[in-house]
């Protein structure tokens, strides 16, 4: 019997298409002699659709017309319910289709950006208990927002660039104080970030303070939780891909984007078109000591661990090439392409690694069936009652 493995993609996302790409690249890699696939396109609006025009990836040229020619569907949030549903079941003016379209096995989540990699869609697979591969809700939301990360990070010891964070209210309120603080703290140049975006979008740089404010309403724009950090002027970027969970985890070798700018941007990132970002230009080993990737690798996999991350990752560190410092720069817990390229050049091919994913996720939910949730006895049913508590079997006022 073969194993029903939903990959859904798309979503409520600037980074919308680039999840396409991501996802019919896994697709192709997934092997068709042990796995049924349903492809769970999600729209920019919220609404699911599946169907075999879903895969080619020249159709979404007309996002509508796809759409029309899709079936849409949904999951209820109802937990051990993992069938997924037609919206529409009417085959006729009298007749009426199965409501099931397939009852999912395992869920394979490759959306990037909002509203999916930030934990919301892994929340609703925690709610209907489907064993799903990558990060759980709570690591998905800790990766995805960077202050957050930082947070975690520079409490774990592990090195990041000094920042100054705020929100899109305090700056609309405060940004004299805002700007003062930046300019005390960090000073120039500094890079401006959205805190839970990736591919690069809404980020800045800034080299004095009109730039600041000019790059602050940029990323508002996108977030409502900014953050300026410290920018590396003499800097080398290097990115290394972690594998497993944050008990058992392996790190891929390393790889050397090329920018042409202070940074890596969306452009240079997927300009490849259907390659994404296996097409951006790279170094892959990274030109550098093997010291120096040891030592990426080592904080690749603490990054990893201390997120309690889970599935596939790709952390991003930086190079500071005045003093050979390294620092983590963020963590991609849904990476274009799944690094795929990365365990390609780790000797892991992209068939491999997909079957590794739907191990953890199998793995995980066995895992996570040996915990307790809730107790057999029923509170209300015991006599008496507790300090505090409800008296004499009366409701009570709320």
């Amino acid at each position: 019997m073969k194993t029903n493995v939903a990959v859904f993609f798309g979503g409520r996302s600037v980074e919308h298409e680039i999840s396409v790409i991501s996802a019919l690249q896994a697709i192709s890699a997934l092997n068709r002699e042990k796995y049924d696939i349903i492809p769970i396109y999600i729209s920019k609006h919220g609404r699911w659709y599946t169907g075999d025009n879903l895969l080619n990836i020249r159709n979404y040229k007309n996002m509508d017309t796809l759409v029309k020619e899709a079936e849409e569907v949904f999951m209820r949030p109802e937990f051990g319910d993992f069938n997924l549903y037609r919206v529409n079941t009417k085959a006729g003016f009298f007749s009426r289709k199965d409501p099931v379209v397939a009852e999912l096995h395992v869920a394979l989540p490759v959306l990037h950006g909002t509203n999916g990699e930030d934990g919301v869609f892994e929340g609703l697979l925690e709610t209907i208990g489907i064993p799903f591969a990558g990060c759980n809700t709570l690591s998905s939301a800790n990766g995805m927002d960077k202050i957050t990360m930082k947070m975690i990070l520079r409490e774990s010891n592990v090195p990041v660039v000094d920042y100054v964070w705020f929100t899109d209210k305090e700056w609309d309120r405060n940004r004299e104080e805002i700007i003062a603080k930046v300019e005390s703290r960090i000073g120039y140049p500094a890079i401006v970030k959205p805190a839970n975006l990736g591919s690069s979008v809404g980020i800045g740089k800034a080299s004095e303070r009109d730039q600041l404010i000019e790059k602050i309403d940029n990323a508002c724009r996108f977030s409502q939780r900014i953050i300026v950090e410290h920018m590396i002027e003499h800097m080398k970027e290097i990115n290394c891909s972690v594998l497993g969970d944050c008990n058992d985890y392996q790190a891929s070798v390393c790889e050397e984007p090329v920018s042409k700018g202070d940074f890596l941007s969306y452009d240079e990132k997927y300009r490849g078109g259907n390659e994404g970002m296996a097409a951006s230009e790279k170094r892959i080993p990274a030109d550098i000591p093997e010291e120096t990737a040891k030592r990426i690798q080592h904080l690749a996999g603490e990054t990893f661990r201390v997120l309690s991350c889970h599935g596939v990752s790709r952390v991003d560190v930086m190079i500071d090439e005045k003093d050979n410092q390294i620092y983590v720069n963020e963590i991609n817990t849904i990476p274009g392409s799944l690094s795929y390229y990365l365990w390609e050049a780790s000797g892991i091919g992209f068939q491999k690694l997909m079957d590794k994913l739907i191990e953890l996720a199998l793995k995980r939910k066995r895992e996570i069936g040996r915990k307790t949730f809730s107790y057999d006895r029923n509170i209300f049913a015991m006599g008496g009652s507790g300090k505090g508590g409800l008296k004499g079997g009366k409701t009570g006022k709320f």
